[in-house]
């Protein structure tokens, strides 16, 4: 049996938008609303190198990645091709303008995961 938490009113998301839902353990949740105010929910991580997806262009059921332009589906996470990879979905449900989440797969799904370090800045050659 699926126990829903309640998260935010879908107003609170902005449209063609995200808002963040952070955990206490593992990479924040990223909800998304687009145009026809449709809800859903992606880890805020991009299956590329790991750009935070709630600070993307939201279009259709699609999110652009904010860093490199990787075009994710917000229905289940997958990378458009050419691109490959996948970043977790978790279960939404609207019900009387409220967001719901799945209380398990928020506090279990995806808290393995974690958003790539950058290595050490490299200094540039100086022109010749």
């Amino acid at each position: 049996m699926t126990t829903w938490q309640a998260i935010c009113a879908v107003d609170d998301i902005p449209v063609l938008g995200a808002r963040r839902v952070a955990r206490p353990q593992g990479l924040d949740v990223a909800l998304f609303r687009n145009a026809d105010n449709e809800v859903f929910a992606l880890l805020d991580r991009c299956p590329h190198k790991g750009g935070p997806l709630s600070q993307g262009i939201v279009f259709g059921r699609s999110v652009a990645c904010p860093m490199h332009n990787w075009t994710i589906g917000l229905c289940d996470g997958q990378a458009a091709a050419p691109d490959e990879g996948c970043t977790p979905g978790f279960a939404v449900q609207v019900q009387d303008g409220m967001v719901y989440l799945d209380a398990t797969e928020l506090a279990t799904k995806g808290t393995d995961l974690a958003r790539p370090i950058a290595g050490p800045a490299r200094r540039c050659a100086p022109a010749a």
